[in-house]
């Protein structure tokens, strides 16, 4: 079931924001039918992004089209302000209006475009059935659920007839339960929206199992896009890296296909446990990044007997904190680490802040590309 009777076209966005002394600076396209995820840090640019793109806030330089349809474009002095534009917008917090019931809340879309209150209410009558939210078409958002209420919000946006969707955290209102709940749901009905769509968030699992492909935003500069997968396994901030929940290392790669670190030790990768030193490694003499899951380093009190001295080094525990079913231990050392264990090793080891401990990991485990 195609959410939407426009016809479909990308989005390409070359963008310039100046605000003070800070500058959004990005250029991608989102294809017919795309689910794109913008994440990064807070003050990142998302939100000046997300403004620009519904017409809230003007562009400095660059353009904004729809096709071949331009919305922005300082340059041609083309503006179109956000109601003239093909947008369809779920804020964080819904923004549903209280007063009315469900059905108006999303008739008021059509409305907004001039329609009368037959039609309006006879279009929006369609979302709530494509939605399932049809039984509750006389209830005031009040009475609705969270997943409920956010289904409205989508309902209300497609009702516009968007060319463009735009979900500002989509799920942040939602407690973990109907979060869960609500995430595939929503996948499915953005998957049967033709147009391009953008999803802001902080939640790297909504990042992860949402979107396409994630478009990564630092201080105002795309500074990684590509599939999530990808993103994840590849981080090339350590941004990326601590929202991926990866340890993440810069250095130089060495003729003995170790990577000398930046912060001092070194780490041997596949290419060396493969026995090729020119497997998927970047050339001797370049920069490179050492990713390491916390779940691959292995914590020791003495120093291994049995693992690989390559990579083997010493380290002071410096925390240690409660994840769900595991402990995740921060260790200073040469590199320092994350390394997540069960409670039980923990126990085990006897681990308190302060206490020297020794670190291992598989060659095999430490993957190594270009950086």
């Amino acid at each position: 079931m195609q959410l939407t009777t426009a016809s479909p076209r990308p989005l390409h966005v070359n963008a310039t924001v100046e605000r003070g002394s800070f500058v959004l600076d990005v250029d991608f396209t989102v294809a017919p039918g795309e689910v794109l995820g913008v994440i990064g840090p807070n003050g990142a640019g998302k939100s000046t992004l997300l403004r620009t793109l519904a017409g809230l806030s003007a562009l400095t330089e660059g353009s904004i089209a729809l096709g071949d349809e331009v919305y922005d474009d300082p340059a041609a002095d083309v503006f179109y302000p956000a109601e003239r534009r093909p947008v369809g917008l779920v804020f964080q917090n819904y923004r549903l209006f209280p007063h009315l019931s469900v059905l108006d809340n999303v008739a008021f879309a059509a409305r907004a475009q001039g329609a009368g209150r037959r039609e309006s209410r006879a279009r929006a009558g369609t979302w709530l059935d494509r939605l399932d939210l049809s039984e509750f078409a006389s209830r005031k958002p009040a009475q609705l659920s969270g997943g409920q209420a956010q289904r409205v919000a989508l309902a209300r946006a497609l009702a516009a007839d968007p060319g463009i969707l735009l979900l500002d955290e989509p799920l942040s209102a939602l407690d973990a339960r109907t979060k869960l709940e609500v995430r595939n749901g929503l996948r499915d009905h953005l998957r049967d929206f033709g147009g391009p769509t953008l999803i802001v968030t902080h939640d790297p699992l909504e990042a992860m199992v949402m979107t396409d492909r994630l478009l990564v935003i630092e201080h105002g500069r795309v500074v990684q896009q590509g599939a999530p997968a990808d993103v994840a396994r590849r981080p090339s901030t350590s941004y990326i890296a601590r929202l991926v929940g990866l340890n993440l290392y810069a250095g130089v790669v060495r003729p003995d296909a170790a990577v000398e670190l930046d912060g001092g030790g070194k780490l041997f990768g596949s290419a060396y446990a493969a026995g090729d030193m020119s497997a998927e490694l970047p050339p001797v003499g370049s920069r490179a990044l050492v990713a390491v899951r916390p779940t691959s380093v292995a914590i020791h009190a003495t120093r291994p007997e049995h693992s690989s001295p390559r990579n083997a080094w010493e380290g002071t525990v410096a925390g240690l904190e409660l994840l769900t079913d595991r402990i995740r231990v921060q260790v200073d050392g040469t590199p320092s680490a994350l390394i997540d264990v069960t409670a039980g090793a923990v126990a085990e080891l006897d681990l308190a802040r302060g206490d020297r401990v020794w670190l291992s990991v598989k060659a095999t485990e430490v993957d190594v590309y270009a950086g």
